[in-house]
């Protein structure tokens, strides 16, 4: 049982596209510092819709935003949400906008009022640390998708969140770059929330996974993943389970 106030609350969030059916309805979520959590459920269940809700970029109906204790409703307060918590989209051309990858990662601290040359400090800091040295000048939109992912993922921990949420962070990327982003995760001291397919992925960096229905989280239903490892006589041959 935690004892201090979440760091993220939701109470009672309803969310509706322009005519159609309510993604989020009446939906509550508790992200308290330190938790780990990983979120999964089929596509269109509104997933990426409760992380843009909470990020401020879409307005609920109803309900009601705490973060760090404090109610926000009003986009002046969402700007000092996203100064402290970290948005990982889902496609890493929505989050790279500059000519250059050291732009794009120094974009976020100059915003938050650093100096140049301290954004530059821990933009190549940040770069180094993920495995991108040398990459300051190269240009953004020239980049593979897992090297723009890992860009993205600077850009966020270059601006030193409090918490992330990250929307498909490994999806379609190479093995390697998934490795490199499941030790950074591993590594890291946050409260992060990630909505991911890749089951052998939560287990290794989340404690909880939680899934969405009929624009609930379903936070009492917990699912248990394990990784499924066996042997076979038949060795190399085409088997299913069922």
């Amino acid at each position: 049982m935690h004892a201090k106030e979440p760091v993220i609350q939701l109470e009672g969030i309803t969310f509706r596209y322009p005519g159609a059916d309510p993604v989020l309805k009446d939906l509550g979520f508790h992200l308290h510092r330190g938790d780990r959590i990983g979120l999964v459920a089929p596509n269109g269940s509104g997933k990426t819709t409760l992380f843009h809700v909470i990020m401020g970029l879409l307005k609920p109906s109803q309900g009601t935003i705490r973060v760090f204790g404090k109610a926000v409703q009003t986009e002046k307060e969402f700007r000092e949400v996203r100064q402290k918590v970290g948005l990982l989209f889902q496609d890493a051309d929505d989050q790279l906008f500059s000519p250059t990858v050291l732009e794009d990662v120094a974009f976020g601290p100059l915003n938050m009022g650093q100096s140049i040359e301290a954004a530059i400090a821990i933009s190549k800091k940040m770069l180094s640390y993920l495995g991108l040295e040398g990459f300051e000048d190269r240009i953004t939109i020239k980049l593979s998708g897992g090297e723009k992912r890992l860009v993205s993922l600077a850009t966020i921990l270059s601006m030193e969140p409090e918490v992330l949420l990250l929307d498909e962070p490994t999806g379609g990327l190479d093995e390697t770059t998934k490795t490199r982003i499941t030790q950074v995760l591993s590594d890291l001291k946050l409260s992060y929330v990630i909505i991911s397919h890749e089951f052998d992925f939560l287990s290794t960096v989340t404690d909880h996974v939680y899934t969405m229905e009929d624009g609930k989280i379903l936070s009492d239903e917990e699912l248990h993943i394990h990784v499924h490892q066996h042997a076979h006589k038949v060795g190399r041959q085409p088997h299913r389970h069922i």
